[in-house]
């Protein structure tokens, strides 16, 4: 199952204090470029996800129906109404 907006912020926030807050030995690491492409690929997640959010609160605005929203985000209505339903009414 796919994380939620919050729990993919929640990481991406957990990884850059773990990077920020890691001692350096430039002898440990020969290669850090793969974990500054996990790091994009994170916040990248994280943005899609805010785009998500966005988008399906925007489609309700606009009274389109759940079944309708399910079937652009791959899933049912009810699954896409549980899942955003709940964020967008905040």
């Amino acid at each position: 199952m796919p994380m939620s907006l919050e729990e993919a912020l929640e990481r991406a926030d957990e990884l850059a204090r773990r990077v920020e807050e890691r001692d350096r030995d430039a002898d440990e690491w020969k290669d850090a470029r793969p974990l500054s492409a996990i790091y994009r690929a994170v916040q990248a997640r994280a943005q899609a996800d805010r785009d998500i959010v966005e988008a399906v609160t925007e489609a309700r605005r606009v009274g389109l129906p759940w079944w309708l929203i399910g079937s652009y985000l791959g899933t049912s209505g009810e699954a896409a109404r549980q899942r955003y339903g709940k964020l967008i009414a905040a």
